[in-house]
């Protein structure tokens, strides 16, 4: 999904010049109006530097956008696409470009450019700092739940052992003796067998018993004094044996599926919360970005085109196959707006000598750039379905 802005002189009739650039294009793409409202202007030097800081906040919406859309794309799976989860003020990307209209309410005319790229930019960044935040919290909950649920789904060196170890399996209540549970990998059965009651002193002989196994480990059962058990573990580390940290309690199985089923409710709450913001200020998002391209339209359209603004933008809906066409038709059209409005910046030299210098100036930086062409365009290209 790419669309490209482009503005170009009027001449003093903005309608007949965008009829003419429909009119040229219109085997190749559908061309509609841009409309951008007249600005409060200042001074060309505070717009040549506008220029440049409307560079790294083009950057810096497209990635909030990108960010945002990509919360709705991974917890919204759809066969379909997503058209219809990505809206902006309830309008598909295409239908809000296609009619977009400046929203004066937002952001006033009356106001500087400078202001109203402040505006633009703070909420965006108010907008990163609450997603961020929603997203951290939303994270951590289901890192909390996966390693629930790894403890009910690993192997028996990692799983909750809650219903797996019995009653019978442990020794109780006594002031001496202990029970440990261990996870012997199933390659060394021979060796637990052989070595457990000599790993320490005072274990009990022949109190092992295999109690449950699966493709990796052995669960086995070894009864000593409780006095011995830090010695026993280490020991048993050293052989590979894998000491599981294990208390019986009748009321574990139930806790643990309490708590299991908490986490889990939270995080599907959490998780359709974070889906429904991201739907919201992703329309936010996105309604700010093409603000912010007309901004710049209009503002490299005062650069290059002079005082006053008298230019005719346009959005061309650029279907890749068409793409070069589309450039060639353009270049054709109005590539002698690089040499015809270098020497009429010349012949008027006289009358507005420092209003063109500064623009003959950006004009030349612009040059340098290889996407450089003799009239304004940009370019935004969306990928709503993005891996």
């Amino acid at each position: 999904m790419k669309y490209t802005f482009v503005s170009v002189p009027a001449l003093g009739n903005s309608q007949n010049t965008f009829l003419n650039i429909k009119a040229k294009l219109t085997e190749y793409a559908e061309t509609n109006a841009f409309p951008i409202p007249d600005f409060k202007i200042g001074t060309l030097d505070t717009l040549v530097l506008l220029s440049d800081d409307l560079v790294k906040y083009d950057a810096v919406f497209e990635q909030s956008v990108n960010k945002v859309a990509d919360i709705v794309r991974t917890f919204t799976p759809t066969a379909k696409g997503h058209e219809q989860l990505l809206l902006v003020n309830e309008k598909s990307i295409d239908q809000y470009i296609r009619g977009f209209q400046w929203n004066t309410m937002k952001y006033r005319t009356d106001k500087s450019l400078q202001e109203t790229t402040a505006t633009l930019s703070q909420e965006v960044n108010a907008i990163d700092a609450i997603m961020k935040a929603k997203l951290n919290t939303y994270t951590q909950n289901k890192n909390a739940l996966q390693t629930l649920q790894r403890k009910q789904t690993g192997n028996l060196s990692v799983k909750n052992l809650n219903g797996i170890v019995k009653k019978q399996h442990c020794v109780l209540n006594s002031e001496y003796l202990t029970t440990l549970i261990v996870a012997v990998p199933k390659s060394l059965y021979k060796q637990w067998n052989g070595k457990y009651e000599t790993l320490t002193s005072m274990v009990v002989p022949r109190s092992s018993i295999k109690i449950a196994e699966d493709d990796e480990f052995g669960l086995f059962t070894v009864t000593l004094f409780q006095r011995v058990v830090d010695e026993f573990s280490h020991k048993a580390r050293e052989e590979k044996f894998i000491v599981r940290d294990f208390k019986y309690d009748e009321d574990a199985l139930q806790q643990q599926q309490k708590e299991l089923d908490q986490v889990s409710s939270v995080e599907a709450e959490q998780q359709a919360e974070l889906v429904r913001l991201a739907k919201i200020n992703f329309g936010e998002l996105f309604g700010s970005w093409v603000h912010l391209k007309a901004v710049r339209v209009f503002v490299e359209s005062v650069l290059r085109y002079g005082l006053p603004p008298d230019f005719t933008s346009v959005t061309i809906a650029v279907q890749p196959k068409f793409e070069k066409k589309i450039d060639e038709t353009l270049l054709a059209q109005y590539g002698r707006l690089g040499g015809v409005h270098g020497q009429t910046l010349k012949s008027n030299q006289q009358q507005q000598q420092q209003q063109q210098d500064e623009i003959l100036d950006h004009d030349l930086q612009s040059v340098n750039d290889s996407s450089y062409r003799p009239y304004v365009q940009f370019d935004l290209q969306f990928d709503m379905e993005r891996a």
